[in-house]
C-alpha cells in the first residue's frame, strides 16, 4: 500500500513539472472561470438548463478545437464556424449572462490565425467582442465582458500556443535521448564484437595451440601459456573499456600483436609501414580494420603466408592485408558482422573496404581511410 501511494505522488510530482501539463490545467481553470459566471447568470435568468446545455455544447468545441493537433492548415475550421454561431445566435435569448463566451470565440480565432498565419482573423478576434456593443438593446449586453474579450482570448491564446510549444520540445528532447540510447547501444553491440570478440578469437587459437605443444612436448609451451595469461588480464581490461567508452587502441601495438599472433600459428608475416603520426580518429578506424582482418585470416583461411601493409598516397591511407590459403568463397566473407562494424566505421570518416579473392586461393583486403588533418 505504501508502494502505490508513494508511486502515485511521484506521478504526481512528474505532472505538475511537466509545462504541457501544467498548461493544460491552466486552460481548463480558464474556461471553468468563464463558465461559472455564465452558468450563474443563466440561472439567475431562468434558463439555466437551455443555455446549460448550449454552453456544454459550445464549450466541447472549443475545447476539441483548441487541443486539436491538425497536421496541416488551420485544422477543423467548421468548428470555430460552428463556435461562432453558437455564439451569437443565442445572445438574443440569453442576453447579458451569454456575453462572456465571446473570450471563447476570441480565443479559438487567435489559434486558428496563428496556425494560416492570417492578419484578418486576429483583427476578427479582437472585434468580434467590441462589435456587439452596436447592438440597439444594451440591456442584453454585458459591456465589461464584450470590452474584456479580446484579452481573455489573447490570454487563453498565449497559454494554448506555450503548451503546444512546451508539449514539442519535451517530444523533441524524448526523441534525443531515444536516439542517444539507440547509438550508445550499436556502439556497446558494435566494440563488444569487434574488440572482445577478437580477443576470444585469439584466446582459443592460443589454446589450440599450447595444447598442440605440450602434445608435441615442445619447449614454447610455457612461453605460449604465459602469452595467453597475458591475454586473458587484457580481456579484463576491454571489457572494462567497451562498457565505458574508452578508446585505448594502438595501431602500432596491434601491429606487433598481429605478428606475434600469426607467427605463433605458423604463418610467415610481412609488415611494411610507410605512414606515421595519423589522427586519432583515422587510426582507431584502421586498428579496428587490422584486428578484422587477421581475425578472419585465422578464422577463415589456413594460410602460411601473411603480407600486412600501411601505405599514405594523396592524404589517404590504405590498409592491405594478403594472405593465401582461403577456404571460403568471396561473398561469405563479406556476410560477417565484423566486416558490417568496419565498414561503419570507416565510412564515417570518408573510407571504404575492398575485398578480392584469386583463383589461387589468395584474398586481398583492402581499407582506406582519408587523412582529414
Amino acid at each position: 500500500m505504501e508502494d502505490k501511494r508513494r508511486g502515485l505522488v511521484s506521478w504526481a510530482r512528474s505532472r505538475l513539472k511537466s509545462p504541457s501539463w501544467l498548461g493544460g490545467l491552466g486552460l481548463a481553470a480558464g474556461i471553468a472561470g468563464l463558465a461559472a459566471p455564465v452558468m450563474a447568470g443563466l440561472v439567475k435568468s431562468g434558463a439555466g438548463v437551455a443555455g446549460g446545455v448550449t454552453l456544454l455544447v459550445l464549450l466541447a468545441l472549443h475545447v476539441r478545437f483548441v487541443t486539436e493537433r491538425p497536421v496541416r492548415g488551420a485544422g477543423a475550421w467548421w468548428i470555430v464556424a460552428l463556435q461562432a454561431w453558437l455564439t451569437y445566435l443565442p445572445l438574443a435569448v440569453f442576453g447579458a449572462a451569454w456575453t462572456p463566451v465571446f473570450a471563447l470565440l476570441a480565443g479559438a480565432l487567435l489559434v486558428m490565425a496563428a496556425r494560416i498565419r492570417s492578419v484578418v482573423l486576429v483583427v476578427l478576434a479582437l472585434a468580434c467582442g467590441p462589435v456587439v456593443l452596436a447592438a440597439p438593446e444594451k440591456a442584453m449586453i454585458g459591456i465589461g465582458w464584450a470590452l474584456a474579450a479580446p484579452l481573455l482570448g489573447l490570454v487563453e491564446y498565449v497559454v494554448v500556443a506555450l503548451s503546444k510549444r512546451a508539449r514539442r520540445l519535451t517530444e523533441a528532447r524524448t526523441d534525443v535521448m531515444r536516439k542517444a540510447v539507440a547509438l550508445e547501444r550499436r556502439r556497446f553491440t558494435r566494440d563488444l564484437h569487434d574488440l572482445v570478440g577478437h580477443r576470444l578469437t585469439v584466446l582459443v587459437l592460443k589454446t589450440q595451440l599450447v595444447q598442440r605443444l605440450v602434445a608435441e612436448g615442445d619447449k614454447r609451451a610455457e612461453d605460449e601459456a604465459s602469452e595467453t595469461l597475458e591475454l586473458l588480464r587484457s580481456l579484463s581490461a576491454d571489457v572494462r573499456a567497451v562498457a565505458h567508452g574508452l578508446r585505448s587502441s594502438s595501431l602500432a601495438a596491434e601491429l606487433n600483436s598481429a605478428r606475434s599472433l600469426l607467427e605463433s600459428a605458423r604463418v610467415r608475416c610481412q609488415i611494411k609501414v610507410a605512414c606515421r603520426d595519423l589522427p586519432g580518429d583515422v587510426e582507431e578506424a584502421l586498428t579496428h580494420a587490422l584486428r578484422e582482418g587477421v581475425t578472419n585470416v585465422l578464422r577463415h583461411a589456413e594460410a602460411r603466408q601473411c603480407s600486412i601493409q600501411l601505405l599514405e598516397r594523396d592524404k589517404l591511407v590504405r590498409l592491405t592485408i594478403r594472405n593465401d590459403g582461403v577456404r571460403l568463397p568471396r561473398r561469405q566473407w563479406e556476410g560477417g558482422q565484423g566486416l558490417m562494424n568496419l565498414a561503419e566505421r570507416v565510412s564515417h570518416l570518408g573510407g571504404w573496404l575492398e575485398a578480392t579473392s584469386s583463383r589461387t586461393g589468395v584474398f586481398t583486403f583492402n581499407a582506406y581511410v582519408p587523412r582529414n588533418k
